[in-house]
């Protein structure tokens, strides 16, 4: 694919390399902010990632940020990025994917968004997500859905759907999203980028809430790049929030699993391989590898759910949504919402009790390595249109089978990042024609860390791009 700049796709400039341009003088971010809104224009009515886009408010903002006096010093200097509307941004509504959301605007800057704009980046618009971010998929009936560019007949994944399908396709170099199960990392797996959970507390909640979906909810970038990654988390969270003290750079001791919290979801064979290839590549890099079973307690799953389900109610109350105005699916879900919290209480109090017992239990078992490696997702995200169709069930059971690994590391807090690995893990984005051969799907793994180990994790993912897959 080539991009309405004419450089093509896999040259395109990364966020640290924009920001080195845009500081230098060797760009202007009114040119990059052109070059961005143009790929935006020529490639998303193909995939649906911006529910939103703001060029005129973008290009204004390129030429205050041209005025300021600190431009050679901004991190993100010039950056475009993509914002998840879940997250205000002032003068847009924030739609949450629901047509039961207010259509004002909102009058200020989520502190997130605020962060990224002080650091020099411009936000150029809001990307899709199903109603209230709740599903792997990205699928709205208000809005509609996203597909992944990499496989056009699919959808993109989700809940940041929107976000992980404008980075693969080019459109921008970085976007903003959350997860509360995978939600950051599963779309990048689908998609063929990177996408960071942070450990619970790292990132502030949007919407300057003390927590989302009973703890299990964080915020964090996708990005075609570790180095990008790093930029945005040292923006979001600030210097020193990886703790690059901690790593000595020693050889790392790695963890390799392949089980799982439920008996259903066996990955496929391309994200078994792709864990494998990782696991052989780690070790080509002088990295300790041992196989291991991760001690998932046989409650997790309900755990998680329980969450997740009450963690729908209580948003549909805060936000004052009408019921009645919600997908039929919602509608279910916040009623089971509201069950499990009249059994558990608002607080969630035993809920709570096991979280912390999981997450004392993962850090016991991950006491002797520095990373744990397994799948990201077991099956790619449903042909695109199937989530609109279905039912709370159905979608349910789909999310359960293709998406078993992820939801562990929300219950406990712990870091998480969804890297491109193995098969199909490179290569183009697929323009949509009536009966094109597709770009193989790409494969990808997970890495996972105690907090603290972050700078470990990212170490690895580094040395893992860089070997390839």
């Amino acid at each position: 694919m080539t991009e309405a700049d004419g450089r093509s796709a896999s040259s395109r400039g990364e966020a640290v390399a924009i920001a080195a341009d845009v500081r230098a003088g060797r760009r202007t971010p009114t040119e990059e902010v052109r070059a961005c809104l143009d790929r935006i224009a020529a490639l998303d009515g193909a995939i649906g990632a911006f529910q939103v886009v703001t060029p005129e408010a973008a290009l204004r903002a390129a030429e205050d940020l041209e005025k300021r006096s600190d431009l050679a010093d901004l991190p993100l200097a010039g950056v475009p990025v993509a914002i998840k509307d879940n997250v205000a941004v002032a003068g847009l509504p924030t739609r949450h994917g629901s047509a039961a959301t207010s259509t004002e605007p909102e009058t200020d800057d989520d502190e997130l968004v605020r962060r990224l704009r002080q650091a020099g980046a411009i936000v150029v618009g809001k990307t899709r997500l199903p109603e209230l971010a709740i599903w792997g998929f990205t699928e709205s009936r208000a809005f509609g859905g996203t597909r992944n560019p990499r496989n056009p007949l699919r959808n993109a994944g989700g809940s940041t759907g929107g976000g992980a399908a404008a980075v693969a396709s080019g459109m921008v170099p970085l976007a903003l999203g959350s997860d509360g199960g995978g939600s950051l990392r599963i779309p990048s797996a689908n998609c063929g980028v990177i996408g960071f959970k942070p450990g619970n507390g790292t990132v502030p909640i949007a919407g300057g809430i003390e927590e989302h979906w009973y703890g299990c909810s964080d915020y964090g970038p996708i990005a075609a790049s570790v180095p990008d990654v790093l930029a945005a988390m040292d923006v979001l969270a600030g210097p020193g929030w990886a703790g690059e003290d901690g790593d000595d750079g020693a050889p790392l001791r790695i963890a390799v699993a392949l089980n799982r919290p439920t008996p259903i979801g066996r990955p496929a064979k391309l994200y078994r391989s792709s864990m494998f290839a990782a696991a052989k590549a780690a070790r080509g890099l002088g990295h300790t590898v041992a196989p291991a079973s991760v001690p998932y307690p046989r409650n997790l799953a309900g755990t998680w759910v329980a969450c997740w389900l009450a963690g729908i109610a209580e948003e549909v109350e805060r936000l004052g949504l009408a019921a009645e105005r919600l997908e039929p699916r919602t509608q279910a879900m916040a009623k089971s919402g509201q069950a499990t919290l009249r059994k558990y209480g608002r607080e969630m109090t035993q809920v709570r009790k096991w979280m912390a017992a999981w997450r004392d239990r993962a850090a016991t078992f991950l006491d002797p390595y520095d990373v744990l490696l397994t799948p990201t997702i077991s099956h790619p995200a449903p042909r695109m249109g199937w989530g609109d169709r279905a039912g709370f069930r159905r979608a349910f059971l789909s999310g359960a089978r293709a998406t078993p690994f992820t939801q562990a590391w929300n219950v406990n807090g712990f870091p998480a990042l969804s890297l491109p690995f193995g098969p199909g893990r490179t290569g183009q984005t697929v323009p949509m024609g009536a009966r094109q051969a597709l770009a193989p799907q790409p494969g990808a793994v997970q890495l996972i860390c105690v907090p603290g180990k972050e700078a470990k994790l990212l170490r690895l993912a580094g040395d893992l791009a860089a070997a390839g897959g």
